[in-house]
């Protein structure tokens, strides 16, 4: 059986507006199949976003704090309520017609979370889903987010994985709404820093093999022109 193919697009730190204008145009080019199914890794500056379930109550800093620390907030039309991305967290966004992958948006979602589930085994961090709770978890913490959007079976949206990133900005949120559950990242579970290039790479081989995929690395001159193509410079 071919494998469908999937470009792999790494496009370094990307403003949250920016990305998402980018995944919307991506997304309606993905209908026409005027381009492949694609996998976008990136960073964020430092951003709050509130999904379409949001609550404003659950930003807990005020306005001068988030000021001082840098840290801009949006509102995005992904799943889930309010979370932080920030720089040293490996977000993915992929734009997948759904039917090339024969699931449902739950298969979906769980074939994500096996992604990372897998990928973290290369750094022997024994990561997991839990009944009821959407994302990665390390023990009671959780190591990855995730939020979908999918628009005519095309998908947009997608994870967030805590590789270095600075987990005292989680404390300015509720994250995802959930009073009673921690935040970790890959380096603070080892206690050193990680290859962030090492996990895109890992990501990328089990995203591959979690759906059939012929996984395709643009090389990054080639990604940033083809981000280019589709509005990834629009102002904001």
């Amino acid at each position: 059986m071919t494998k469908r193919r999937c470009l792999v697009l790494n496009l370094g730190l990307v403003e949250y507006r920016q990305s998402l204008a980018l995944q919307e145009r991506l997304v309606e080019e993905r209908r026409a199949d005027r381009i492949d199914n694609l996998l976008l890794l990136l960073q964020h500056p430092p951003v709050i976003t509130i999904g379409r379930r949001g609550h404003k109550e659950n930003i807990l800093a005020s306005p001068s704090v988030l000021d001082r620390e840098g840290i801009t907030i949006c509102e995005t039309n992904r799943g889930g309520d309010v979370t932080y991305h920030g720089p040293g967290q490996l977000v993915g966004y992929p734009i997948l017609r759904l039917a090339d992958y024969a699931c449902d948006p739950l298969e979906y979602l769980r074939r994500l979370e096996t992604v990372i589930i897998r990928a973290l085994s290369h750094w022997g961090i024994e990561a997991r889903q839990v009944p009821g709770y959407t994302g990665v978890w390390i023990g009671e913490s959780k190591v990855a987010a995730i939020g979908i959007a999918i628009r005519h079976g095309i998908t947009m949206h997608g994870f967030a994985l805590n590789v270095n990133t600075n987990l005292d900005h989680f404390a300015l949120i509720v994250p995802c709404g959930l009073n009673d559950k921690a935040v970790t990242s890959m380096a603070a579970y080892r206690n050193q820093k990680v290859d962030f290039t090492a996990v895109m790479e890992h990501i990328t081989e089990h995203f591959g093999q979690g759906f059939g995929a012929e996984m395709v690395n643009l090389p990054v001159e080639d990604a940033a022109q083809y981000s280019k193509n589709f509005l990834l410079e629009m102002p904001l």
